[in-house]
């Protein structure tokens, strides 16, 4: 189920490597500030703009930059909305995310 405002996620290209884009997803969440943003977002069920600066001691034009980041690697979206955009998790670019670790873990010997 998509957050209340963000837009239907675009379909995951299941023909990428998926070794590059875990490696993808893995550089997006490779700053602790990134991966607090992706789990803001996900702990939500709505978009986030001006609320996801308030929860980080972080100045609005760095969050911005992280933002890009999570977008475009896939794990958030965003919608305009007047002069600002509004974010949500992606939940097709976390459920690729999950499969991805998944099947990287099982890869592990005993």
């Amino acid at each position: 189920m998509s957050p209340k405002c963000c837009p239907p996620a675009q379909p995951v290209n299941p023909s990428a490597d998926p070794d590059e884009v875990l490696a993808r997803f893995a550089k997006a969440l490779g700053h602790p500030a990134r991966v607090k943003i992706l789990r803001f977002l996900m702990e939500r069920d709505e978009c986030m703009a001006g609320a996801i600066a308030d929860v980080l001691p972080l100045a609005q034009s760095t969050v911005s930059q992280h933002l890009k980041v999570l977008r475009e690697a896939g794990l958030i979206q965003g919608e305009v909305d007047g002069p600002r955009i509004c974010y949500c998790a992606d939940p097709a670019g976390i459920e690729r995310l999950q499969g991805l670790l998944d099947a990287l873990a099982s890869t592990v010997r005993a």
